[in-house]
């Protein structure tokens, strides 16, 4: 085997246990983007907790041959190709990190994604996008229990107050009769 016959099977490789930590999978067409471009895309990914994988077409269609939860990608792959790859946890942030890229940059495009073995088209991706993050998700969940237990607290100082009013005012109707 040749040496490059033996990184192209490594990349393969590698790209195959990218994708296994993988929830979703968006395939961009990045030609005309620069080096500094590419770097600004991967970096910002990387603060959302996704990857930004440049690689050949032909190898990423090794890479998801056999695999019933990639292969709705083949469809994607021409062109110049990009992969960005998010987990689960990850999926909004990631999806949005990309799209404020394209919105400063307007040079990459879209052409869709996996997930769960379904493509998705721009459309569903960019719903993707629209959803909260998880952290998003905690503040809305944390503030809601807050308001609960606000409530709960005024009620309770409810009681005594109004017990105290009572108390008052049975103390005035005595009084008054006397």
């Amino acid at each position: 085997m040749s040496k490059s016959l033996e990184s192209k099977k490594k990349e393969v490789a590698d790209i195959k246990g990218l994708l296994a930590e993988s929830q979703l999978a968006l395939v961009i067409d990045y030609q005309g983007l620069s080096v500094a471009e590419i770097s600004d895309l991967r970096n910002r990914l990387r603060e959302q907790g996704g990857i930004c994988k440049v690689t050949k077409n032909t190898l990423m269609g090794k890479a998801i041959e056999g695999d019933a939860t990639w292969e709705p990608m083949s469809q994607f792959l021409s062109g110049s190709s990009a992969f960005i790859l998010a987990d689960a946890e990850n999926l909004g942030g990631t999806v949005k990190a990309y799209q404020a890229f394209q919105k400063d940059r307007k040079k990459s495009e879209c052409r869709g994604g996996v997930m769960e073995g379904k493509a998705l088209t721009k459309e569903e991706v960019k719903a993707l996008a629209d959803l909260p993050t998880k952290e998003e998700l905690i503040a809305q969940i944390a503030g809601s229990i807050n308001s609960i237990t606000a409530k709960i607290a005024r009620s309770i100082n409810e009681v005594p107050s109004s017990l105290a009013r009572a108390v008052d005012a049975v103390k005035s109707q005595q009084e008054e009769a006397a």
